[in-house]
């Protein structure tokens, strides 16, 4: 039950779920107050392989993979690198500040 979970952040088994929906929420209002016109995508293969946000400003594009964990191994799909010649930024706890700026 994930409405009513009212517990402390670290003894929730959704934190990281929770930290992707809100940076991916802030971002997308930073881009509405800036009138970003950057449009932002979710990416996922058939067989599951994803990127958890995917941004395209003016034919440029960038991946970015958002963890909970500073110290999360982040795999990035080559498919998505080779198809788009895309970079990916991991954003975690340490950097995410430079992800909420536009």
């Amino acid at each position: 039950m994930i409405i009513g979970n009212l517990n402390p952040l670290q003894n929730r088994e959704d934190k990281g779920n929770l930290w992707e929906n809100f940076l991916i929420t802030e971002r997308l209002k930073s881009k509405a107050y800036n009138s970003s016109l950057a449009k932002g995508y979710f990416w996922r293969t058939v067989s599951q392989q994803e990127i958890d946000y995917v941004e395209e400003d003016a034919g440029l594009i960038r991946g970015y993979e958002i963890k909970w964990n500073p110290k999360s191994k982040v795999k990035i799909p080559k498919i998505f690198s080779d198809t788009y010649n895309a970079e990916v930024q991991t954003i975690n706890q340490e950097n995410f500040r430079d992800f909420l700026k536009l």
